[in-house]
């Protein structure tokens, strides 16, 4: 068992957005990413993971696959392993994104 506090993690930074990640177990990763407003996180994809992202606090847009997604507190996005994820805090107000990425199993 490990517990941890968000607010150990909710880490802004003037230069660019945060990563920090909470647990990294076999096959899991958990992380937040931060964000001030006008940071983004490049468009990428995540090769034989599922990514799971819940907004803990703040607006912003994620753009998967060309498409936008506005979010806000509270809102889940799920993406697959190929989707091209980008998310950009065009919004006033800082942003955290809970993150989990779990290993995609082998046939």
């Amino acid at each position: 068992m490990d517990k941890q506090s968000l607010q150990k993690y909710q880490e802004f930074s003037e230069d660019r957005f945060t990563k920090r990640i909470i647990f990294k177990k076999s096959s899991s990763t958990a992380f937040v990413l931060n964000f001030l407003p006008g940071q983004q996180l490049p468009s990428h994809t995540h090769p034989g993971s599922d990514v799971f992202i819940m907004t803990l606090e703040g607006t912003g847009v994620f753009t998967i696959d060309g498409k936008e997604v506005n979010v806000m507190k509270n809102d889940f996005v799920h993406c697959s392993d190929q989707e091209q994820l980008s998310f950009n805090n065009d919004g006033a107000e800082r942003v955290s994104l809970y993150v989990v990425l779990n290993k995609i199993p082998n046939d």
